[in-house]
């Protein structure tokens, strides 16, 4: 994949290498001159010349196609860094359906934390014990659901893109033992199978997210001990409560 930001410092590179050409091959400067009178400034010229091919070749490569490293899972911070990340596998055929619903949620997790703050914000006053009770609740399951993405992108971070593919390349009859085929079957399931489990978890919070925001709005009653007996409630705190026992 080509690298747009690499033709620009492609050509700084470039423009580098020649002024240091000349520099140092020009007469009268520092004394180098190919195929002069000396043998020792003819090799030192030539030198100079095969080493720049060789650092344009290779910056040509990294600049042009290689692309910047990936950031490492374990510094992802904001919601961005993880869209970001999940970005970088959208355009895998075999990922590309759980990407983006794996985007999705992001997309919507953000959407329902900005709602049911609004919907607190005009049921209870950010003082009170009830409003933050429900928004410690709500930042631990939204801890909850980005602990998932981390977890989905720490196993798309063990292989290399092109090897889901090949994973998934039904059309050519692999020249590979039956036994040896079962096996990367049984390792594609399985690498797909977690992927949806981290999906369907984040669906769950998600949807819980909904029944939340559903048993606020209903609520009749400002009383604390009536909050910790809502259904729902409950459910996202055993959730958050038997996490925590895991990590």
């Amino acid at each position: 994949m080509l690298n747009r930001s690499g033709p620009v410092k492609l050509l700084a590179v470039i423009a580098g290498i020649v002024i240091l050409n000349i520099a140092v091959l020009s007469p009268g400067l520092l004394g180098v001159e190919i195929g002069g009178e000396s043998t020792l400034q003819t090799a030192t010229g030539v030198t100079l010349l095969f080493i720049s091919l060789l650092v344009v070749l290779y910056g040509s490569y990294n600049l042009l196609f290689k692309g910047p490293a990936p950031k490492s899972v374990r510094l992802l911070t904001s919601p961005d860094d993880y869209t970001a990340m999940l970005q970088q596998y959208k355009n895998v055929k075999v990922l590309k359906n759980d990407v983006l619903l794996a985007l999705d949620q992001l997309e919507r997790i953000e959407k329902k934390k900005t709602t049911l703050t609004r919907v607190l914000g005009v049921r209870f006053d950010p003082t009170e014990l009830s409003y933050r009770k429900f928004s410690s609740v709500i930042a631990e399951v939204e801890k909850l659901l980005y602990l998932n993405v981390r977890g989905m992108l720490n196993k798309l971070s063990l292989f290399d893109t092109s090897e889901f593919s090949l994973f998934a390349n039904t059309h050519k009859p692999p020249p590979f033992s039956e036994k040896l085929i079962q096996k990367k079957t049984a390792l594609y399931n399985d690498f797909f199978t977690s992927l949806k489990g981290y999906l369907g978890a984040n669906e769950e919070i998600l949807l819980k997210l909904d029944q939340l925001l559903l048993e606020i709005s209903e609520l009749d009653s400002t009383n604390y001990d009536r909050i910790e007996e809502m259904p729902c409630m409950q459910e996202l705190s055993a959730l958050i409560n038997q996490t925590k026992l895991y990590q």
